[in-house]
């Protein structure tokens, strides 16, 4: 029997050499999990003062739904039919299943479900610059300073996301990671992320999985979670008992805790690739036909649909972001309407949209599903009152439009009001923080809890207020 009674030396990222023999052991089994658990992981400490979630959490599971770009709240929640024609726009406001809402007309499917959802009309981050604002409603936390166009990751603005901060007062179940964002990582033109969408200050164990992919395309598939073909389960059976032989020796001088956390993530890993549980979570082909196409045939419906069924295999948060499609241009990139703000919402936004987010809720009620599973849709601020002489709108932080659905919420209601030309906020107003803080209240992580960064400074869980008559 092999034995490492070395003391527990480290390399220069912090990772001891005893543990980095162990992660080239799993390896031996071909199994190298890219991007899901990485050694860190199996080093980290729960930090002091986190609080695990309450058993009386109103949502077990969480789906946001992110339009990059900032959707017009004129045109989806917030229609102004009184306002000049250069406000209010061409399209008309509908009638809704609840009496005295009305949303945009290019929300038929949507409107049917208003008793299901809080729709909150005063949300603002004075912020109007898309990765400067984005970064204050992924995480609670407004940047410094404000309107900051191409704002880098990285301290000051180095917060954590809310599925960061789920997957950090949550236990993961299973063989699955606590939170997932998919089916890309939000940037702007040239290439350039976004602050505000990983662990930031905190270890990486609490770096939501990063899934790139088009669940889309008929060979979609999620590459690390199974066995390698040239590998077959019983060699696969005979590498891991030399794992387990090698770990036994390994574990011996090593402090229960880093053993515990490696005998988990271990099993976790194993259990992933070798679909014992948790790998059919991906397999959208045990979806029917019918159902696929209920959500839309399209990478954001797909991605939706690949969503759901992951909240239903346990993970709390799954982030779905609305990238850029194909057919988008530098004028005009996802939600970002500079010109021709109608014809797109008409032909290339809405439509997917309505039929994805409609879906969702409609087929997580059939299954039961909705009262524990908070469904968020938000962009990351508003479009200007004003359509601007390229037929579009420009971006605007002052107030805007997001929606809550599931989890608790209490639906057929509006939280908050803004003017008559849809610009400023005239009551109710939610701040980023405020709905990050409602948000994390619904899946039961203490508000007013700490969170302790890399050097054990305390810092604040979240600084805003749980909505009131939200649930």
């Amino acid at each position: 029997m092999f034995a490492f009674d070395d003391l527990p030396s480290h390399l220069c990222d912090g990772i001891a050499r005893r543990e980095m023999l162990r992660v080239g052991g799993l390896s031996s089994l071909g199994l190298t999990l890219p991007q899901l658990w990485s050694a860190q992981q199996a080093l980290a400490v729960p930090s002091a003062g986190v609080v695990h979630a309450p058993a009386t959490s109103r949502a077990k599971s969480c789906i946001v739904l992110f339009l990059l770009g900032g959707p017009p709240q004129h045109e989806t929640w917030d229609p102004k039919p009184e306002a000049p024609v250069e406000v209010r726009g061409d399209l008309r406001p509908i009638a809704t299943a609840t009496p005295g809402i009305e949303v945009g007309e290019l929300m038929p499917r949507t409107a049917k479900l208003t008793d299901k959802i809080a729709v909150l009309r005063a949300v603002s981050s004075r912020d109007n610059a898309h990765s400067s604002s984005g970064y204050a409603m992924l995480t609670g936390m407004p940047h410094l300073p404000l309107n900051v166009e191409g704002a880098k990751p990285g301290a000051p603005n180095d917060r954590p996301c809310l599925g960061a901060i789920v997957q950090k007062f949550r236990d993961s179940t299973g063989a699955l990671p606590g939170s997932v964002r998919l089916p890309e990582e939000i940037w702007n033109t040239g290439g350039k992320v976004w602050p505000g969408q990983d662990a930031g200050f905190l270890e990486s164990s609490a770096d939501p999985w990063y899934l790139l992919c088009d669940p889309n395309q008929p060979d979609f598939s999620v590459p690390g979670i199974a066995l390698p073909e040239e590998l077959s389960s019983a060699r696969a059976a005979e590498r891991q008992a030399l794992l387990n032989s090698l770990n036994r020796g390994a574990t011996a001088s090593a402090p229960r805790v880093y053993e515990e956390r490696w005998s988990k993530l271990t099993e976790r890993a194993l259990d992933l690739i070798s679909a014992r549980r948790g790998g059919e979570a991906f397999d959208l082909s045990r979806e029917s036909a019918v159902m696929r196409e209920r959500y839309g045939r399209n990478r954001f419906g797909q991605s939706v649909l690949l969503a759901r069924r992951l909240v239903e295999a346990g993970v709390s948060l799954v982030q779905v972001n609305w990238t850029r499609w194909a057919t988008d241009t530098a004028a005009s990139p996802g939600w970002d309407n500079h010109a021709n703000n109608a014809e797109r919402l008409k032909t290339v936004l809405m439509p997917p949209m309505d039929q994805a987010y409609s879906a969702l809720l409609s087929d997580l009620d059939e299954r039961g599903k909705l009262d524990e599973t908070l469904v968020v849709w938000m962009g990351e601020f508003g479009r200007s009152p004003k359509i601007n002489k390229s037929a579009g709108r420009d971006h605007w932080g002052a107030v805007y439009s997001t929606a809550l659905a599931g989890g608790g919420v209490r639906g057929g209601q509006v939280v908050g009001a803004s003017d008559a030309l849809g610009g400023q906020p005239k009551e109710g107003v939610v701040s980023p923080s405020d709905f990050a803080a409602t948000i994390l209240h619904a899946l039961g992580v203490p508000v007013d809890g700490l969170l302790h960064d890399r050097l054990g400074r305390p810092m604040p869980v979240c600084n805003g207020r749980v909505i009131n008559g939200v649930f």
